[in-house]
């Protein structure tokens, strides 16, 4: 699984949160991070080129997830079983998390599923640790372990 997000490289409060759930992943939860430059251009522009290097970094079978709070809200037992459903297909899993202002149209067609963590709106920082606690989380539920409780 790959994880690209664009904005600043992990604080390190994020980084040791990250850090925790990332050793416990095992293959193919595991995940490989690609962190985009923000751009330093007004609204329109910077949506437009951010969506532009992340449309440039993925690839034609990549089964994308973009993280927006318009999209899909899923208990963690689903997105286990839709992460289980798209390794055993062998595509590669990508998570998208785009800039402070969104992805351009072009990229939302692009993905294979828009989901949402919350209605609340969420630090870009805070969505990566979650993201990565909630891989963990369908992880564990696809183990058949302890960790999530119904």
């Amino acid at each position: 699984m790959k994880i690209i997000a664009v904005g600043k490289k992990h604080e390190s409060w994020i980084e040791s949160g990250l850090e925790r759930y990332q050793k416990r992943l095992r293959k193919p939860y595991g995940v490989e991070w690609l962190l985009l430059p923000h751009s330093s251009k007004d609204e329109p522009e910077a949506r437009c080129t951010e969506s532009e290097a992340i449309l440039s970094k993925l690839k034609t079978g990549d089964f994308v997830i973009l993280l927006d709070e318009t999209g899909e809200i899923l208990s963690s037992p689903t997105v286990s079983s839709r992460l289980e459903r798209t390794l055993s297909s062998s595509r590669e899993i990508v998570f998208v998390i785009g800039g402070a202002y969104g992805v351009s149209a072009e990229l939302k067609q692009r993905v294979d599923l828009i989901w949402s963590l919350s209605r609340l709106v969420f630090p870009h920082q805070l969505v990566r640790l979650i993201l990565i606690e909630q891989l963990y989380r369908a992880q564990e539920i696809a183990a058949g372990n302890p960790y999530h409780h119904n």
